[in-house]
């Protein structure tokens, strides 16, 4: 008897070396990602400091841009047939994403530590982008939309510390 839990399930007509190299570069996207908005949220609850409320409320539409695109990748790797372990012990075990500081923090704190955690991020996706050039274009446009996003994201971030 196979294990269901690991097995390649044919859903897609791709060879399953192509799905296997999927999963190589998009699950480690859906675990920083996921990372990315669990600290996303932490860091809302616990701004502080004089932009406040823009800090506070970019927060929430960023935590939701990283929950739909570790959807997106996450629902890739699925749909060509493999599983995605997106448990909240393996994204802390898993995540290349820097540590958040806990408590109460000033803005520009938070925002250099986002920053921080975006950062490991787009390594990640930069490494996808260029390696699933090779592999399966489809899901190399998924990493180059993530890219996208998070490099707005992060400007977004940073244009409050800029003068």
């Amino acid at each position: 008897m196979t294990d269901a839990k690991t097995k390649t399930i044919p859903t897609s007509s791709l060879d399953p070396d192509v799905a296997s190299g999927v999963a190589q570069f998009l699950s480690p996207l859906v675990v920083n990602l996921q990372a990315l908005a669990v600290d996303g949220k932490q860091a809302h609850w616990h701004v502080r400091g004089a932009n406040f409320i823009g800090v506070h409320e970019f927060l929430d539409v960023f935590i939701d841009h990283a929950h739909a695109w570790a959807d997106l990748a996450a629902e890739r790797i699925v749909a060509l047939g493999l599983p995605v372990d997106a448990r909240v012990q393996t994204i802390a075990a898993k995540t290349t994403t820097p540590a958040l500081a806990d408590g109460f923090q000033q803005s520009d704190a938070t925002i250099a530590a986002v920053i921080a955690q975006i950062d490991a991020t787009l390594e990640l996706v930069r490494t996808a982008v260029e390696e699933l050039d090779e592999i399966d274009l489809p899901s190399q446009d998924i990493a180059i939309e993530i890219a996208n996003g998070l490099d707005k994201d992060r400007w977004f971030l940073f244009s409050h510390l800029a003068s």
